[in-house]
């Protein structure tokens, strides 16, 4: 079986004649069509060539794929080819048309309306599960009103350990370091001015009422909330929920009602201490940069913050740590019996939860701006 193979002869109009001979198929195994495209290329941008393909002794689509795209669909006069071969061509040509006259995709609405409705019923049963465990917590509260020797003392104790007693380094050392640059980037400024004690009303201000509770709640939801997601996550895949239902122990008044009363009673006294660490951070910088005593910087700092913003950042907090528990609870318990779900469960807890407490955090900015300022 002769592979395929070409020869170039010179015509009596002066131009070039290349005769293929051989096998010009795959069927070939010594042929190597991409050496033959770049030996032929020379002559497949000359017009003025002749190609005789009537002795070639197979000719293939593969092979005549090669001088299809060579010769770029142009044939006419320059081509001298048998009835097989010129079928052969006919098709190739048939089909580049049929490609070229294809429509593009017309746009799909019907999967637009599809898309938007799974949307639509994915964010409705989080809200009805959502409201759902909202209702669970108030029918258990109601109980443990009427019987409240049934309340879980050990589960709430460990619970604001956990949550509060262990995130007290962690929120010392961030809000300790973000006073610092804080003040810092507002001495730079403010020396410019000559308004360096200015810095004790801004910073104050800052700290009390809008950093110390922010800090706490992004901290608390990477934190504590992830684990008492991942928590309730793994007994959901170890099965000691369905254990506790078989029982007959309340889910809600054993695992979650003592995690969102821990998180919600000790998210106030975090944000105290979270914003006495950034508040020492800023004084710490303000007496290097601007030279302001300390005693003199937290003596100013009672003078000129007035004493409701310290209440408003304690409802924050309440409020945050409430908002934490309960987002932290309720993917957990959406939680499936594997481990991806697991995973992607946890993630979407701590993301939900801090955006649900930044847009609470700006409703509440809002509603209080004239109080305190």
């Amino acid at each position: 079986m002769a592979a395929a193979s070409f020869q170039v002869e010179d015509d009596t109009q002066g131009g070039k004649r290349i005769v293929l001979n051989g096998q010009w198929s795959l069927r070939a195994l010594d042929n190597d069509f991409a050496e033959l495209r770049r030996a032929l290329k020379p002559y497949f941008s000359d017009e003025k060539a002749q190609w005789d393909l009537t002795q070639v002794e197979q000719l293939d689509t593969a092979g005549a794929a090669v001088l299809w795209n060579g010769w770029q669909g142009k044939m006419e006069g320059r081509v001298t080819l048998t009835d097989e071969q010129v079928a052969l061509f006919d098709t190739l040509a048939s089909i580049e048309t049929t490609t070229v006259a294809e429509k593009p995709p017309r746009f799909d609405w019907l999967k637009l309306v599809a898309g938007f409705g799974k949307l639509t019923i994915f964010i409705s049963s989080h809200v009805v599960d959502f409201v759902k465990l909202i209702g669970l917590l108030v029918l258990e509260l109601g109980y443990l009103l009427r019987r409240p020797q049934d309340f879980p003392w050990r589960e709430f104790s460990a619970n604001i350990y956990k949550s509060g007693v262990t995130a007290l380094p962690v929120t010392a050392l961030l809000g300790f370091m973000i006073g610092i640059a804080m003040s810092y980037l507002m001495a730079t400024q403010l020396r410019t001015f000559g308004a360096d004690i200015f810095i004790v009303n801004i910073l104050g201000l800052a700290v009390i009422r809008e950093l110390g509770p922010i800090l706490m709640a992004v901290l608390v939801a990477g934190r504590s909330g992830s684990s008492m997601a991942a928590q309730i996550g793994v007994m959901r895949v170890t099965e000691e929920i369905d254990a506790l239902a078989t029982m007959g122990i309340s889910r809600i008044l054993r695992v979650v009602l003592p995690k969102v009363l821990g998180l919600t009673v000790i998210a106030p006294f975090l944000v105290i201490w979270t914003s006495c660490w950034a508040l020492l951070g800023g004084a710490l910088s303000a007496n290097i940069e601007l030279g302001l005593g300390f005693r003199f910087f937290f003596d100013y700092l009672a003078a000129v913050v007035q004493p409701v913003n310290i209440t408003l950042g304690l409802i924050k907090g309440v409020m945050f740590g409430f908002i934490v528990a309960v987002m932290a609870c309720h993917f957990g318990l959406r939680i499936k019996p594997n481990t991806e779900s697991l995973s992607r469960s946890t993630t979407s807890s701590v993301v939900t939860a801090i955006t649900c407490v930044i847009l609470i955090d700006a409703a509440f900015a809002i509603i209080t701006s004239g109080i305190g300022v």
